[in-house]
């Protein structure tokens, strides 16, 4: 008898099956209210942060969250780990300790036998397990399709927050995770070909690389699930008025995944998220297929932080925000830039002729620097504080 299949039972898959960020932030417009002076709620819906976060009695802060999502792999106890990692990984992007979780579920009970749910629920208590704390009970509802998630409880000190609106000018960009997964998962749902790497990735906490940050003295973080990082990254740069460069030769991806890209394996998440931030990006000697990896739609991927986090690779830098103009902005000199940033970019303009010089050296040797301070000639430019409301509304998650 052929194993099940639990990818064939869903339309989408993981976070690739994410309302597209623009659609979502037309849908919620207007429908939240600030919170009032005085108040005691520290991060809500004003920029889509990680986790909605509450100052309480103690010198504490209570962040609460929410993920689920349809089978990203075919094998139950795989997605529940999946799922659990994905869903505490907010709490640590806010540099928060998860305190407690439930379940959520759906289950085609009449398509699926429930012992594959108990698999299910299995992999997200033993992801609960690994990271400390209990899940207490849940809520289930016989549905078309099957989906699984919590929504996970935390606490951190309200001073030490990591937001996405808190990111400044001059800082260098870490990536925690590869990229990639996203293209993986696609080919999995079409071949069932596994990729135990991916997988990996995939099971991994963010607590190391939160607490990393934290000790760092970092302020700013979110982790790259559905929007990719290009999608992350523009509405953190979004939140905090500045722009972004990112090094496309510096970002690393996990085995395979620019192979299932050239295979077609590309989520539709990721493409729409691709449109999504075009407009706010400025190209140039990067093609579609690196841009498309840039923007895949991750699930459970790592944390992008405004600062350096020891052991991780780094990926760009912010710079100052301007104006974006006329919106994409293809060069020919084959390196994306932020011509948002332009205006404030004085101080890097000698690092750029040291880029061109470095050029040359670069394509002798193929290699890069990525951690001296310099943007080589692969460079992805995000442009923040313009275009668009500022803030959004929708839950990166």
């Amino acid at each position: 008898m052929e194993p099940t299949r639990l990818t064939q039972y869903a339309r989408g898959g993981g976070c690739a099956c994410k309302i597209p960020a623009g659609e979502l932030e037309q849908i919620v417009a207007g429908l939240h209210v600030s919170a009032p002076p005085g108040s005691d709620v520290l991060v809500g819906l004003d920029d889509g942060d990680d986790a909605a976060a509450v100052r309480i009695s103690g010198g504490q802060a209570v962040l609460s969250t929410t993920d689920f999502f349809t089978p990203v792999v075919d094998d139950p106890y795989d997605w529940g780990r999946i799922a659990a990692a994905n869903a505490v990984s907010d709490v640590y992007a806010m540099g928060g300790d998860p305190v407690m979780a439930i379940n959520l579920v759906a289950w085609p009970r009449e398509l699926l036998p429930t012992d594959l749910l108990r698999e299910v629920l299995r992999g997200g208590l033993d992801i609960a397990i690994e990271a400390g704390f209990p899940v207490l009970g849940g809520h289930s509802i016989d549905a078309p399709e099957p989906i699984y998630g919590m929504a996970v409880t935390g606490t951190a000190d309200p001073e030490r927050l990591m937001r996405n609106d808190a990111a400044e000018a001059g800082l260098p960009i870490s990536l925690t995770k590869p990229l990639g997964v996203g293209v993986l998962n696609n080919r999995h749902k079409a071949t069932g070909e596994r990729s135990e790497e991916a997988i990996a990735s995939m099971v991994t906490l963010n607590r190391d690389a939160s607490r990393a940050a934290i000790a760092a003295g970092i302020r700013a973080a979110t982790d790259v699930t559905g929007f990719g990082l290009l999608g992350h990254l523009y509405k953190m740069t979004r939140a905090s008025g500045i722009a972004a460069r990112v090094d496309a030769a510096a970002v690393p991806y996990v085995a395979g995944a620019r192979a299932a890209l050239a295979a077609g394996h590309v989520p539709g998440g990721s493409q729409r998220n691709l449109d999504w931030v075009r407009p706010h990006l400025a190209a140039d000697g990067i093609g579609e297929d690196e841009l498309i990896l840039l923007a895949d739609a991750q699930t459970s991927g790592g944390l992008l932080v405004v600062g350096e986090v020891p052991g991780a690779p780094v990926v760009g830098d912010t710079v100052p925000a301007g104006s974006l103009g006329e919106g994409v902005r293809l060069h020919e000199r084959g390196r994306i830039r932020c011509p948002a940033a332009r205006e404030g970019l004085g101080k890097h303009r000698d690092q750029r002729q040291d880029d061109e010089q470095a050029e040359e050296s670069e394509r002798d040797h193929g290699q890069h620097d990525a951690h001296g301070g310099r943007l080589g000639p692969h460079r992805a430019g995000v442009a923040g504080g313009t275009g668009g409301a500022h803030g959004a509304v929708c839950r990166a998650a």
